[in-house]
């Protein structure tokens, strides 16, 4: 006796993200276009979201996190040497996501402001979500 046969599994839509049909609604592509900032403040977040999103800046910015680390244990925490954490620092305070103070020779780091401790939290309690 033959075996019943299986029941056919529709194909997939090739466009899953697409609309079917061409439909508008004006009230919220309105709402839409007020929410999305001008170009200077896109191209901002956009280089400030691509400096925290390297994994050692990130390992960085956790680390000052907790408070502030001068360079030579932000390095030995993040796994890099002090050379290449001062440069990553450079590049972090060119985007306003650290900032610093001198005691004698030693300079030690902390986080900008509330803005970049929020920013790290939701992104990693964003990641930790499974």
């Amino acid at each position: 006796m033959a075996a019943p046969a299986a029941s056919p599994v529709p194909p997939a839509d090739p466009r899953p993200d697409t609309c079917e049909t061409g439909c508008t609604h004006p009230e919220a592509a309105a709402r839409a276009r007020q929410a999305v900032p001008d170009d200077r403040c896109v191209e901002d977040a956009s280089a400030l979201l691509k400096a925290v999103a390297d994994p050692t800046r990130l390992r960085m910015l956790s680390a000052l996190s907790a408070g502030e680390l001068c360079v030579h244990d932000l390095a030995l925490v993040a796994g890099v040497s002090e050379s290449a954490t001062s440069h990553q620092l450079r590049l972090l305070r060119a985007h306003r996501l650290v900032t610093s103070r001198r005691e004698g020779r030693t300079v030690y780091y902390r986080l900008a402001d509330l803005h970049v401790t929020r920013l790290l939290e939701n992104a990693l309690e964003h990641a930790r979500e499974r």
